[in-house]
């Protein structure tokens, strides 16, 4: 849940969240449901109370919730985070519905979502008889009765800037639900043939594993298995990552003699995929200003075979490593830090931390890192930019602004950089634009640029 490179200290983390006092777990053996489902409200609404202050991610406060709770079991732990995730999607229309009640509006935040975990009827046995009427006379609420922003559940800056994109209607409800889980294979080691055979004859049938439709390397799977204890998993053949994101490497398109830069590796996830693409050979190097966020790459990159990737840690987009790689690289990636609104399936607290200065602030700082990267794109070379942004400011307004003052550069089509490896993704820019209501994949974005030889 958690997004990539500079774009996660968007967030403005400080200290992690700290919960001194656990949350009691019912009374095991005998507990009625009534009593089980009480004490869910109350964590739930522990768990809010933290996220709702904006000072951390919501997934670093769960963890930290979940390491002072850790009796709890899978089940306890899966509601409290759907729950708490459900809220945040809609925060907005949930907060006008707490209007109308009595008490703490907080509890009727948790009952909203808990209800979307385990459905009315179960949580209405928990509630007083007051409350009981406030749930069903908000549950009956016609949506289409509702202001569009207040139904998207988007704050104003947000609804501004997506109610001028084709179909948003349908861009925003596919942003306000559940993200599947997708996987992708590692082509050093295995192919998605056989991991997809090996899954029907294991428990994960259960998840439905599918190939993804775009990604040659990606399996989709409908529910959120602990994967990380897979042999898969942990022998490096398995990673987790998004379709959309799987596409970038075929856009960069990287061969074994290459010298490629991954100009915002984060803790690696495309790096990986690129390194395998060039078969363990040629040099690929990954950036990022986070020693931090490349350590954890470091253990991902000794599962995954590969000897051909070497993590900087870089002070900033123009230091002096940066600097000394100009004209060389025959492949740079730029997946820049972002507001990340394309993820808001995964990461629904993203809409209500970022703002229209954080907008502003990314964007100046995407326009510095591009200039800097594309110093080291040789003669001939490819320059590609991404975000997980579905936002013009971020995306074309970026790219159209960068050749305006590199006339060296040229951007090439999407679609026809990708070939028959993918299919027809049907878009209709050079661009490529991919939404989870069209794609199925988060909200992703992508040009590819060539430097004149």
């Amino acid at each position: 849940m958690t997004i990539k490179s500079a774009r996660k200290d968007t967030g403005r983390r400080s200290a992690k969240p700290d919960f001194t006092r656990r949350t009691p777990r019912p009374a095991a053996a005998g507990a009625r449901q009534r009593g089980v489902y009480t004490v869910r409200l109350g964590q739930i609404r522990d768990v809010l109370n933290e996220v709702l202050k904006w000072k951390h991610p919501a997934d670093a406060v769960l963890s930290a919730w979940f390491r002072a709770n850790k009796s709890l079991g899978g089940r306890d732990r899966n509601e409290v985070a759907e729950a708490v995730f459900d809220v945040l999607r809609h925060l907005r229309r949930y907060r006008q519905y707490a209007e109308s009640g009595t008490g703490p509006a907080l509890e009727r935040l948790a009952i909203l979502g808990l209800a979307s975990v385990v459905g009315k009827d179960t949580v209405a046995a928990q509630l007083s008889e007051e409350e009981k009427s406030w749930l069903v006379r908000v549950e009956a609420i016609d949506l289409a009765s509702l202001a569009p922003e207040i139904r998207g559940s988007l704050p104003d800056w947000l609804y501004e800037h997506m109610s001028q994109m084709d179909e948003f209607e349908s861009l925003i409800a596919a942003l306000n639900t559940k993200a599947p889980l997708d996987l992708r294979v590692n082509p050093f080691k295995i192919d998605r043939d056989t991991v997809l055979a090996q899954m029907q004859d294991s428990p994960v049938a259960e998840f439905d594993p599918q190939p993804t439709p775009y990604s040659p390397w990606g399996i989709r799977l409908n529910g959120k298995p602990a994967i990380s204890r897979w042999t898969l998993f942990e022998n490096g053949s398995l990673e987790v990552q998004d379709e959309g994101s799987q596409l970038l490497a075929l856009l960069v398109g990287p061969k074994r003699t290459d010298m490629v830069i991954d100009f915002c590796a984060g803790a690696g996830g495309k790096t990986l995929l690129l390194g395998a693409l060039m078969r363990s050979a040629g040099r690929l190097y990954a950036f990022d200003v986070s020693a931090a966020r490349l350590a954890k790459a470091k253990p991902r990159i000794a599962r995954s075979g590969l000897s051909n990737v070497t993590p900087i840690a870089i002070s900033n987009e123009n230091d002096a490593r940066v600097k000394r790689l100009a004209g060389k690289a025959d492949k740079v990636l730029v997946d820049a830090p972002c507001t990340g609104v394309g993820t808001l399936r995964r990461n629904p607290d993203l809409k209500w931390r970022q703002s229209l200065a954080s907008v502003q602030e990314l964007t100046q700082l995407q326009t510095r890192i591009l200039n800097s990267a594309a110093r080291c794109v040789a003669p001939g070379g490819r320059l590609v930019y991404s975000t997980c942004s579905v936002l013009p400011q971020e995306n074309e307004q970026q790219v159209d602004a960068f050749l305006a003052a590199h006339p060296e550069f040229t951007l090439l089509n999407s679609q026809e950089v990708l070939g028959d490896r993918c299919p027809e993704l049907g878009m209709k820019t050079p661009y490529l634009k991919l939404r989870p209501d069209v794609h199925g994949t988060d909200g992703f974005f992508a040009a590819v640029l060539e430097r004149s030889k």
